[in-house]
């Protein structure tokens, strides 16, 4: 079988028995990095020595018929340098082409940077989205936060520190200057730090410059409160913007808290029986 392993994310003591135990008796290990992988067994006193493979973002494609194909005949266990396989990290392919072929895969559970800086940012947890990090380019960073202004689910976000203070600004233009956000660093380690306040707060802090692993927890958009009649007028606008009419649909649906289904039969039947003119 495919063994999706967690691996801390800073603290060692996080490593549970069994990680320990499943990397004392692996003969295969696929991991994202083979060096970092060979400091967590020496830092986790494992006398074991399996065959270790690399398994990155510019090989996984290739590699994953290998590994799938070896755990058909042996347990493979697959790790990332912290966290959860497969999350923003190398195994989704490998999982992909396990369940393809019928091989079993398994996970063994463990620390995760983004569950953990949803809990402790002090921003509502009953519904939240993932959405890893964000582009590099600057347009198209921008195109992604102002896509996103309307989501109401709490948004979870990698960045990294230099990029940090560009996306939270960004942040701001788009989602308004009193949307609440918690930066999370370093967590689990020495200096973990949890900063609290608005995109334009956040940003001054940011820019005099931050170090370590960072998440960004965000605030989901404020549900508007709209009548029917309105939803489908906004429809009624996007459609004649040039938007289909499903999409339309759902992006009020979205902003709203109205059905999308109701909201796509609302308008059909807006549009058989349209207002008579009263002259």
């Amino acid at each position: 079988m495919i063994i999706l392993a967690a691996t801390p994310i800073g603290n060692l003591g996080d490593a549970s028995r069994r990680l320990i135990e499943v990397l004392e008796n692996a003969e295969i290990v696929a991991a994202e990095d083979t060096r970092t992988t060979q400091r967590l067994l020496r830092a986790l006193e494992i006398q074991n020595r399996p065959r270790l493979i690399a398994l990155h973002d510019h090989n996984e494609k290739h590699k994953a018929a290998e590994l799938v194909a070896l755990a058909a005949e042996q347990d493979t266990v697959l790790v990332s340098d912290a966290g959860m396989p497969a999350v923003s990290d190398p195994g989704y392919g490998v999982v992909a082409a396990a369940v393809e072929a019928g091989v079993t895969v398994t996970a063994i559970p463990g620390p995760s940077a983004v569950l953990m800086a949803l809990a402790i940012s002090g921003l509502p947890t009953d519904r939240f989205t993932f959405e890893g990090f964000l582009p590099r380019k600057p347009g198209e960073r921008r195109t992604t936060v102002k896509n996103l202004a309307a989501e109401q689910r709490t948004m979870v976000f990698f960045e990294s520190p230099a990029r940090l203070a560009a996306s939270l600004a960004d942040m701001g233009a788009a989602f308004g200057a009193d949307r609440r956000i918690a930066v999370c660093r370093e967590l689990t380690k020495f200096y973990e730090e949890v900063r609290r306040g608005t995109a334009s707060e956040l940003v001054e802090w940011a820019e005099a410059g931050v170090k370590g692993e960072i998440v960004v927890v965000v605030e989901g958009a404020a549900q508007r409160e709209v009548s029917a009649e309105d939803a489908v007028d906004q429809v009624q606008q996007l459609t004649a913007s040039g938007m289909r009419l499903k999409d339309a649909c759902a992006e009020v649906a979205a902003a709203t808290g109205l059905s999308s289904r109701d909201l796509y039969q609302q308008v059909l039947a807006a549009r058989r029986n349209p207002p008579r003119d009263p002259a």
